[in-house]
């Protein structure tokens, strides 16, 4: 069940359990909600704790995971849709004995102290735990609200807390109770009388919730399970006495606590004393790197325009020189100079030849390729004047979302990249992002299957009826094929919970290379967590997370074949004076192309692959755009929308191009006529059905979730009758929309598929003309693309290159090339001549 298709179970009326209508009850807020974002503890989503609590009529609700805050912009964004009121929170939960204690921030300031808490306690720990003590506490508990959860049944612990936390926050202190149907409610609602008179502390209302309704109960106890690493059958007193621990409304909560109204009462109270929103997080650009210019923007204009003579030594096309005033401006109104001149200190530094570092190779990808000002800058080497790209894809008034750029670097240098930055800008204002590790078909029956004692053999059976990234469990005809017996109600009930979990945050992992990087304390924004990895840090949120809130993320990751093309540079400078960098490389020689199209592509990057060296021949590239098609073409999307087969028989003559009007032409010419990326569907929202730049923006949001947030059919209606109503048959417009929602199978922007199309093309440069140089940089890079060291010394082989065994007296440990004394008279020794000595038996096989 994912986030989005939860079920709300409301109550029709207020009324008691003995169905009689009751008065008007007191405004009630829960403000002690555990979400599954306290990992394998809370048995709903954070969506799914706002929607109920909106349909029950609770005036507040509180989100309060673990020592944690990871759940919160979930629950912030549902809120926002259905203007429910949220508060922020945490649940400190104490090594030292301290009861739980909610926490509550009342103002920015507040917030900021307790992210600061939080992130002194992870720092302590290893990756996914959290060590504070009650002096941690007291150092941070200026603004906050704070409730204390004794513990049952000896309420009796909390009183030299309370005694020690009255004497630092006396208004600001409240004692947590709540009623959980145990059979001792009656004695635990008197002992918490008698703390409340002993220490003049009033108590507050709590539900103590770990789902949103009832029925989540059963997969909470199998949570716990999971957790505990024991099985339902031996879980005993570890799982929860009854199924209690839901939302209740306020009419519920007011019977509960008729003989202590006033606890009731002060949820409300409470709940007004918050005052802090997520919307007054305010994402502030770092700005180390306007150093010596009067503003962030005339540091940008003139790196921009030293970098454009640089790219443009004979002046600048009057095209390029009109998106690049027109970006500039752009940039300028929307106050994003500081992010751009980010991204370019990190690229000027990796390019950097300092005395201890040599330069690390990198480019930027993704959307960053439709933006001229990031060529100029050298973040991305795709040249405006050999693509035609859509800059709104990238930045946008309308959206006004901050852009994102992808930077690709030396898969075995990115680390030094990782550590400048955390250098430049210091631990507590730089992080890399979350990603959230969540349940899927395969991983969920196998949780589930141990937790009802299913045997290995049967939950290995049952995991092996699915796919690896499966959302779904397995279904009754695939049980019934693998021997077992679906209304089997042990297994009934095993294969509902795995579909419920699917979807359920697992773990917080750190985000393959997103940074986050703030002006002032990113620890006073996100709280920050020790990561698996040694010398790294990751905040709480993911990328979905940070979007939400407009907090900018700089992706800095690796690619092999970065490294591979930076060895292969090397030994060219070193073995035949040539190629200093990648631009000296020659642009749109003949001779790769027809290589390219013979399929003459192992080690080759991204045209590799089986399906893809069946597509080379086919394609017959010609030039650098048929790389771009190439790259994109042989994807899930395309394929899915049909649009393969259709391109190609334009491309070979056997089927004219079908342009309706004259304003599709421009959109589709370069690629005859189909639709192969996702800017072109954009562009054909906005030209052919008329749609806004920001709405066709949603469309590409959207395609690769058509199929999990039921948004296809607005998007399909507004498509379809805006390109009838702008004189298109229906039929053309049905057809477009159905070769777009290919997309939502993973299709490719063509920025990216450009970016990757230049390293095509350098990869393809080497091969062709030094194969001894290309196998001797891919075998030193190793493990990467789909050859093993084996075939790729076979392929240098069948290219004339020969291969030396190892030898103890001349082998280095990396593969390198030697000369033939017995060609004296050359400048250099053919390529057919030139050897590799593999480092070790294994490659010289």
């Amino acid at each position: 069940m994912t986030e989005d298709s939860s079920t709300v179970v409301a109550l029709p009326s207020p009324k008691n359990r003995s169905g009689e209508d009751t008065a008007s009850p007191a405004p009630y807020a829960e403000l002690a909600v555990t979400t599954n974002f306290s990992f394998l503890r809370g048995g709903s989503h954070p969506s799914e704790f706002v929607k109920q609590a909106h349909a029950l009529g609770l005036t507040a609700i509180g989100v309060a995971d673990r020592n944690s805050l990871a759940g919160v912009v979930r629950a912030y964004a549902q809120a926002k849709e259905l203007e429910m009121r949220l508060v922020v929170g945490s649940r400190l939960v104490f090594s030292d004995g301290t009861p739980d204690i909610l926490a509550y921030p009342t103002d920015r300031a507040a917030y900021g102290r307790l992210c600061r808490l939080l992130t002194v306690g992870n720092k302590r720990a290893e990756k996914g735990d959290c060590i504070l003590v009650l002096d941690d506490l007291i150092e941070f508990a200026e603004g906050l609200l704070l409730i204390v959860v004794p513990p049952r049944p000896n309420v009796a612990l909390a009183s030299p807390i309370l005694k020690r936390l009255r004497a630092i926050a006396p208004d600001r202190l409240w004692l947590g109770v709540s009623v959980a149907y145990r059979g001792d409610d009656l004695r635990h609602l008197k002992r918490i009388a008698e703390l409340v008179h002993e220490h003049r502390i009033p108590p507050i209302a709590i539900g103590d919730v770990l789902y949103h309704a009832p029925e989540r109960r059963a997969l909470q106890d199998v949570l716990t399970c999971i957790r505990e690493h024991t099985t339902l059958d031996a879980a005993g007193f570890r799982l929860e006495a009854n199924a209690e621990r839901h939302l209740k409304s306020p009419a519920e909560m007011a019977r509960l606590f008729r003989r202590m109204p006033e606890a009731i009462e002060e949820t409300a109270r409470f709940a007004d004393r918050c005052r802090f929103s997520l919307k007054e997080l305010r994402y502030e650009y770092p700005n180390e790197t306007r150093e010596g210019f009067a503003t962030p923007q005339e540091a940008l204009v003139f790196y921009a325009e030293e970098g454009a003579r640089k790219r443009y030594p004979e002046g600048l096309p009057p095209k390029v020189r009109n998106a690049l005033d027109h970006e500039l401006k752009l940039i300028a109104e929307l106050n994003y100079a500081p992010y751009f001149l980010t991204v370019h200190d990190i690229v000027r530094f990796a390019r950097s030849d300092l005395p201890d570092k040599k330069p690390i190779l990198c480019q930027g990808r993704g959307s960053a390729a439709n933006s001229v000002v990031c060529y100029c800058l050298g973040v991305t080497e795709v040249d405006p004047n050999q693509v035609d790209l859509l800059f709104e894809r990238f930045l946008s008034a309308e959206r006004r979302e901050p852009p994102d750029i992808d930077v690709d670097f030396e898969h075995e240098r990115r680390e030094d990249v990782i550590q400048y930055i955390y250098k430049r800008y210091g631990r507590e204002r730089a992080s890399l992002a979350a990603t959230v590790i969540c349940y899927r078909g395969r991983s969920a029956i196998r949780d589930i299957g141990k937790a009802f004692g299913l045997s290995e053999d049967t939950i290995g059976a049952l995991a092996g009826t699915l796919w690896g990234w499966s959302t779904d469990a397995p279904i009754s005809d695939e049980v019934k094929r693998i021997g077992l017996d679906p209304t089997d109600k042990r297994l009934a009930q095993a294969l509902l919970l795995a579909q419920q979990l699917i979807e359920f945050p697992r773990h917080l992992s750190q985000h393959v290379g997103g940074f986050v990087m703030t002006r002032g304390r990113l620890d006073e924004v996100i709280p920050i967590s020790n990561a698996a990895m040694e010398d790294r840090t990751v905040v709480e949120w993911d990328k979905d997370d940070l979007n939400e809130l407009g907090i900018l993320k700089v992706d800095v990751l690796a690619l092999g074949m970065l490294s591979c093309i930076r060895k292969a540079l090397e030994m060219l400078n070193k073995h035949y004076g040539l190629l200093a960098d990648l631009s000296a490389i020659p642009k749109e020689e003949p001779e790769i192309y027809r290589m390219l199209s013979r399929a003459d592509s192992i080690g080759v990057f991204q045209v590799e692959s089986r399906a893809q060296m069946s597509m080379l021949p086919r394609l017959k590239p010609e030039n650098f755009y048929d790389l771009v098609i190439e790259v994109a073409i042989v994807r899930p999307g395309p394929i899915q929308g049909g649009m393969v087969h259709p391109y190609l028989r334009r491309r070979q003559g056997i089927d004219k191009p079908d342009y309706p009007k004259p304003e599709l032409k421009e959109v589709l010419k370069n690629t005859l006529g189909i639709p192969l990326f996702q800017e072109q569907a954009m562009r054909i929202a906005i030209v052919a059905a008329k749609f806004t730049p920001s709405e066709a923006d949603r469309l590409r949001r959207s395609m690769a979730t058509f199929r999990h947030l039921g948004t296809i059919k607005t998007f399909e209606d507004k498509f379809i009758n805006g390109m009838v109503t702008n004189g298109y048959e229906r039929d053309f417009a049905v057809r477009c929309f159905e070769q777009i929602k290919g997309f939502g199978d993973y299709g490719f922007p063509e920025s990216h598929a450009a970016s990757f199309a230049l390293l095509v093309y350098f990869s393809s440069w080497i091969k062709c003309h030094y194969p001894d140089v290309f196998a001797a940089a891919l075998l030193n890079s190793q493990p990467m693309g789909f050859y093993a060291p084996a075939q790729i010394v076979r392929d240098a082989q069948e290219h004339g290159v020969e291969m030396r065994a190892v030898d103890t007296n001349h082998s280095d440990w990396d593969n390198t090339l030697e000369q033939f004394s017995s060609w004296p008279g050359l400048t250099r020794p053919p390529s057919a001549r030139t050897s590799v000595r593999a480092e070790d038996s294994q490659r010289a096989l």
